[in-house]
């Protein structure tokens, strides 16, 4: 008899009894403030990337926080804490695969903080390190991820970059704060 199922097949939770990894889990609509917070009061290690926004109205302007990704906040948990995020008001669910819990790596909540602002340039980048057309990536800021090349520089502090991996040809002044270099693999046949 068969079950619909492969017998050979493994489950794939991830979740630990000792070492805490991040989990996703998902949210009533509009209450991802609500749950982080509650999460944090059960001390339970959650994240919740916010980005700024701005309204103009005719007689005020109003400054404001969105999650990056609605519905969603992660949790860096083992299985004791499985539970009591689950309890939590507002929580639907865990983000899973299948039927399979899968944690989210380090680097990818990292990439997360690094978009939003939460995580900074860590060491200063010598001014000098950059020369025009030499290749860089943005680590920081709404455009983290994005590979350019370094057209020149503008200022002390600044340089102006073609942006051509958005699939148009940008040009945008940035801070040599949130630029890195990157290594070109050469490959030897």
């Amino acid at each position: 008899m068969s079950t619909g199922r492969n017998e050979n097949s493994i489950s794939v939770n991830q979740i630990s009894e000792s070492e805490a990894k991040w989990f996703a889990v998902y949210t009533k609509y509009k209450c991802e403030k609500y749950v982080a917070d509650h999460l944090i009061k059960k001390q339970i290690v959650s994240y919740l990337p916010l980005i700024a926004k701005t309204k103009r109205y005719t007689r005020k302007v109003k400054h404001y926080e969105v999650p990056l990704i609605n519905c969603y906040v992660f949790v860096c948990i083992s299985k004791s804490q499985y539970v009591p995020t689950l309890e939590t008001e507002y929580v639907m669910k865990f983000l899973r695969v299948g039927k399979d819990l899968l944690a989210i790596p380090e680097a990818e909540i990292d990439l997360m903080k690094r978009i939003v602002g939460d995580i900074l340039v860590a060491k200063p980048i010598d001014k000098n390190s950059f020369v025009p057309g030499e290749d860089v990536e943005v680590i920081s800021g709404h455009l983290t991820g994005v590979k350019g090349k370094i057209v020149s520089q503008t200022g002390k502090k600044s340089f102006l970059v073609e942006l051509k991996s958005i699939g148009y040809q940008l040009m945008i002044n940035i801070d040599l704060g949130l630029l890195k270099p990157v290594e070109n693999k050469i490959l030897v046949t």
